[in-house]
């Protein structure tokens, strides 16, 4: 359990974590990394990563994480008993123990019915697709636009929201049908998509990213511009909420409140992007780390500003009922040890975790 250097972090973060009975986690893609931020007993913010190379989508239970990387799908269980803590401090320990392997097929989001089926992005082939236990994925959806399934990221599909039991709105940059034709329409080509009716029912973002269902408004960024948006799903009027000082993609929901990932330009700038004009007129300059967004009104309430060792951030789930979690990633040697079982109750009454 590696630790992360210091981070610079707003004065109510950790009583707001507190408060709401949550820590956060999030993927750190380019370093590859999962970053986890929870709150010490003492009311000191704690900050771990472990290692996941390719870390992108992830969906976050109170004992399970599901994490896109690279070439596949990892579901990370909580090893620790209710009264146990790790290191004297955590209250769970992820750990791998299930990997599904896809190949390079540009995995994005995730979700996961209440069946347990895995409902995931597959940017590379324009579609939703859910494991096979045969081959890479199967498809379930692709837009009507795509003409049939190719590795070449003709759209970049991106993002999903469920609603419900099964997925009802994606993102993606353009409508484009050809081999990486989204690359030319990211300023203003990106669309919401219901995936009930297959149509197209916001448009002119630039590259959207991360729509989620929230109090009957699907909500995404308009990270082009560098705006925190919701859409009502019925009209496709969209409303900017907030503006973020940086790239924002990841996005999660804790009450009226919105916890948002800002990543860095990767070249310098934000080129060909909104985002760059709207920084110089607030005379901003980007940074990565992490916004709570209070969505009654737009205000950033707490934040999150990462060190020079994080530079781009994708996804943000919320750990409910945790206090301060972390993980164990699977090319770690402390993996080797992270060894327990279960042994049936000699009273028929369950299963005990032994360590």
């Amino acid at each position: 359990m590696a630790k992360k250097g210091p981070a610079e972090v707003s004065p109510g973060l950790v009583s707001w974590m507190i408060r709401h009975r949550v820590s956060l986690v999030c993927s750190a893609c380019r370093t590859g990394r999962l970053l986890f931020i929870g709150s010490r007993s003492n009311g000191a913010p704690v900050f771990t990563g472990a290692q996941f190379a390719g870390a992108m989508g992830l969906v976050a239970f109170s004992q399970r994480i599901y994490l896109a990387v690279q070439a596949s799908i990892l579901r990370l269980e909580n090893t620790l008993r209710p009264d146990e803590l790790a290191d004297e401090q955590f209250d769970r320990l992820f750990v791998p123990r299930n990997s599904q392997i896809t190949g390079n097929i540009g995995l994005h989001e995730l979700a996961v019915e209440p069946s347990g089926r895995i409902i995931f992005v597959n940017t590379r082939y324009s579609c939703l697709a859910t494991v096979s236990m045969t081959h890479a994925f199967m498809p379930v959806w692709k837009p009507a636009f795509i003409s049939k399934l190719a590795p070449e990221d003709r759209c970049h599909l991106n993002g999903l929201a469920m609603e419900g039991e099964r997925v009802r709105y994606v993102t993606a940059f353009s409508t484009t049908d050809v081999v990486d034709g989204w690359r030319e329409r990211r300023a203003d080509g990106g669309v919401l998509i219901d995936v009930a009716s297959d149509r197209v029912i916001a448009e002119g973002f630039s590259i959207p990213h991360s729509p989620r269902l929230h109090g009957g408004f699907v909500w995404l960024h308009d990270s082009g511009s560098g705006h925190l948006c919701r859409v009502d799903p019925q009209t496709g009027h969209r409303e900017n909420i907030a503006f973020c000082p940086g790239l924002p993609r990841g996005l999660a929901f804790m009450g009226n409140y919105a916890v948002v990932t800002l990543s860095l330009p990767r070249h310098g700038r934000f080129q060909g992007l909104t985002l760059d004009n709207e920084l110089a007129r607030r005379q901003a300059a980007p940074w990565c780390g992490l916004m709570v967004i209070d969505t009654r009104h737009g205000d950033v309430v707490e934040w999150v500003r990462l060190g020079d060792d994080v530079v781009e951030l994708f996804d943000v789930a919320v750990i409910p009922t945790t206090r301060c979690a972390t993980a164990i990633g699977p090319d770690s040697p402390e993996l080797q040890d992270a060894i327990t079982f279960e042994e049936a109750a000699k009273d028929g009454g369950g299963l005990r975790a032994h360590v």
